[in-house]
């Protein structure tokens, strides 16, 4: 069946006529017969599709992508489309479309997953934001002006705010703003102290440590906090080395057993 596009004034000038069309493709059977009327029908419309897909090309993504996203939700009008109740392919469809590049915006284009919540927010403080541009001049509105514009609570327009500044995130490697040594912020961020966990043990075995005789205490603090050799320890002390050895040893296996013992604070 030709597919008509009319020559009369029409709220969309890409629009074609296929109300008959789609009368037919609802009482064929499935077969290569309509399929091939399906795509005829797809294909009318799809200059109206990527007209759609124009609205939303400033928003960071290629418009070639958008042309497939709003070709996908023609597609999915097509196929959910009831002429028996009465209504306009076209009724049906821009929405359908719309809703799809939409949906691709919140799914695909943040970088992080972001609560529908502060994605709805971000996109009323936006447009508040566009609409008040345009009738102040000198400034930027503030917020308490975007929140009556947009009937939004002033918490609500920061938190669509931050949003706004965070639809992309910052690689790691990115240079820092204004330096010119090289530095990312990467280089600028902490990581973990591993004598933390030497801070942990210390308090941990302070007071069994305290608890020891004097002589053993005084090796061990000669070993690990004067860094001496077991040689040089046993001449300060005028015993053998192989006795400071064991002491050493005996002194960390009796510590470390009182310590593992104890119950967990």
């Amino acid at each position: 069946m030709p597919i008509r596009v009319p020559a009369r004034p029409h709220p969309h000038d890409d629009a074609p006529d296929t109300a008959a069309a789609f009368r037919e493709l609802t009482a064929l059977p499935d077969g290569p017969r309509r399929d091939a009327l399906r795509d005829r029908i797809v294909e009318a419309w799809l200059p109206m599709a990527e007209r759609l897909a124009g609205r939303f090309r400033s928003r960071g993504e290629s418009y070639d992508d958008l042309r497939q996203v709003a070709a996908l939700g023609l597609v999915k009008a097509v196929d959910r489309y009831d002429p028996g109740l009465g209504n306009a392919f076209e009724s049906y469809a821009v929405p359908t479309i719309t809703g799809e590049i939409k949906r691709h915006f919140r799914d695909h284009m943040w970088t992080l997953h972001v609560p529908r919540r502060v994605q709805d927010l971000r996109n009323r403080v936006r447009r508040s934001g566009q609409d008040l541009s345009q009738t102040i001049s000198g400034r930027r509105p503030t917020v308490a002006e975007i929140a009556a514009h947009a009937d939004l609570s002033e918490d609500d327009v920061r938190e669509g705010q931050e949003a706004l500044e965070s639809f992309t995130a910052l690689s790691l490697d990115a240079e820092l703003p204004g330096g010119e040594d090289g530095y990312s912020l990467g280089d600028v961020l902490g990581g973990p102290d591993p004598a933390l966990d030497t801070v942990v043990d210390r308090e941990a075995v302070r007071k069994r440590l305290a608890a020891l005789p004097e002589r053993e205490r005084a090796i061990l603090y000669m070993r690990f906090f004067d860094d001496m050799t077991q040689s040089r320890i046993a001449e300060e002390l005028g015993i053998s080395q192989m006795h400071v050895s064991r002491l050493i040893s005996r002194c960390c296996h009796r510590v470390r057993e009182q310590v593992l013992r104890e119950p967990a604070g």
